[in-house]
């Protein structure tokens, strides 16, 4: 055998454990559930701290034993409210497996939005599709889950449904308004319905959506909504170190795909027609690429505080 040839075969090898080595990081990146703590300075003076859990796409099946007791031992935090930005299920079977990963959560007051993959079954893609335009149209003629079984299971918990609707709750003697979107991916949104300015008398005002598009953080921030939270992007499921996510799944910026921010962007805290927005990474991934690269899944506890005035 050549020199050249040894040299190819030696450089083919080594492409190939770094490859398997990847591999194996990104599988177990994906199973090293992480909780972050956000404090966002978003109430009334003199207010007392809120603890809301912010829950997205956990994309849960019925074997996923890890995950879900994992899930189970958030209820430990002794959040104040929990928010649920969907994309609950990954399987036809999830629903009771979801009701029991909530465990104790489900005391607590909740509210919650579905996502995509709470309506259609997941199916195996190619990932590359991820880094392209997508209309989220892709669902013809795929099979529903469960969703209504899951809407009825948090429903009976006293969780308030935010489909396309309006509520409000008291949490800590503070009065919280709410205004929620079905899936903006699927085009299932509708901001006629809930659109108009926020409630003035209620303490705090959040925005809730699936998916974070552009059309509905602009309509929020504009009817004076303090904060919305979002998930669906999976925090870029796939970062590069010094670059992050590469892509949404929608139109919002990469650089906003996960955490605190500003939206618009370039605004300040108190500036009108401005607002908080926290985007989870979410617990999971679809059960067809069950990996992440530099972008571990996630569950938040954002502390809110008074804001400075």
């Amino acid at each position: 055998m050549t020199s050249l040839a040894v040299a190819a075969r030696r450089l083919a090898l080594g492409g190939v454990v770094a490859g398997a080595g990847l591999t194996a990081y990104a599988v177990a990146e994906a199973r090293a559930y992480t909780l972050r703590r956000v404090t966002v300075p978003v109430l009334p003076p003199g207010s007392p701290d809120v603890r809301v859990l912010h829950l997205s796409d956990v994309h849960l099946t019925p074997g996923q034993d890890r995950k879900r007791e994992w899930l189970r031992g958030l209820a430990d935090l002794q959040p104040d409210l929990v928010v649920d930005t969907g994309d609950n299920l990954a399987h036809r079977d999830a629903v009771p497996v979801v009701l029991d990963a909530l465990g104790d959560l489900l005391s607590v007051p909740g509210v919650f939005v579905f996502g995509s993959n709470d309506y259609y079954a997941p199916s195996l893609r190619n990932p590359f599709r991820y880094l392209l335009p997508d209309d989220g149209k892709r669902h013809t003629g795929v099979p529903q889950l469960p969703w209504r079984e899951l809407r009825s299971g948090l429903g009976d918990a006293g969780w308030l449904d935010l489909t396309n609707a309006r509520a409000s709750l008291e949490v800590r003697g503070l009065r919280f308004a709410f205004a929620g979107v079905d899936d903006p991916h699927l085009g299932y949104d509708r901001l006629d319905e809930v659109g108009g300015p926020a409630d003035p008398d209620a303490d705090l005002r959040l925005g809730v959506a699936h998916a974070p598009y552009l059309r509905v953080l602009d309509r929020f921030a504009a009817d004076g909504y303090d904060a919305v939270l979002a998930g669906h992007t999976h925090g870029g499921q796939v970062c590069l170190p010094g670059v992050g996510a590469l892509t949404t799944n929608c139109d919002l910026e990469p650089a906003r795909a996960k955490g605190l921010h500003r939206h618009p962007a370039a605004s300040r805290p108190g500036d009108p027609g401005s607002s908080w927005l926290h985007v989870s990474a979410g617990v999971g991934t679809s059960p067809y690429a069950r990996i992440r690269v530099a972008c571990r899944p996630e569950a938040t506890l954002l502390t809110l505080v008074a804001a400075e005035r």
